[in-house]
């Protein structure tokens, strides 16, 4: 039995985690590729110390972790930045989820979840059997954001890094419209994985 590789994209602040977190209580394999960038630049790991060569020791807290606000604020403002950023992250999360993958394979997992909130924009929709896109409404999406304690000019910047979401939904396989109660959600994606 081949497993069924999904990836799972979407907007910022449109339903991403709470897709995931319902795909792992019907029992799925889902890996969190936000939760592997986190990992990525712990403390005492190369990928932290190679931000600090490449961006400065300003950029990290007294405890020696990753000032994560002060590298957003950089980031979301300087997409060269982004990108030398990305350049260091993306390969090491990449090589784990992948890793990911294998194992579910040899464990003969009938389907395995890899989230990915730039999957199109990093071009990796070949890498998976399919793509399934949360989406939701402008006026939604900002109010979930502004329950993150984000300003308006930093959910603009965040929105503005990341591909329109008409043109992911375009791309994917299949669309999760994630406005109402997440039952609804969990409907959808149990449709699809029928």
């Amino acid at each position: 039995m081949n497993t069924r590789v999904l990836g799972l994209t979407g907007g910022v602040g449109m339903g991403k985690s709470t897709a995931a977190r319902l795909l792992k209580k019907v029992g799925l394999p889902v890996v969190d590729s936000d939760d592997l960038a986190r990992e990525a630049v712990h403390p005492g790991t190369e990928g932290l110390a190679e931000i600090a060569d490449e961006f400065g020791e300003g950029f990290l807290k007294a405890d020696g972790s990753l000032n994560r606000d002060k590298m957003a604020s950089k980031v979301f403002q300087d997409e060269a930045a982004r990108k030398r950023l990305e350049a260091i992250i993306h390969p090491r999360v990449r090589t784990v989820w992948e890793k990911q993958i294998d194992q579910w394979r040899e464990q003969k997992r009938p389907v395995g979840v890899v989230v990915i909130p730039l999957l199109f924009e990093v071009d990796l929709q070949d890498s998976f059997d399919a793509v399934l896109c949360v989406a939701c409404t402008a006026n939604t999406q900002r109010a979930r954001l502004r329950e993150r304690n984000w300003n308006d000019a930093q959910i603009t910047a965040r929105i503005a890094a990341q591909m329109d979401i008409a043109q992911k939904m375009d791309l994917a396989d299949h669309v999760l419209w994630n406005e109402g109660a997440p039952e609804l959600l969990m409907d959808q994606m149990k449709e699809i994985l029928s």
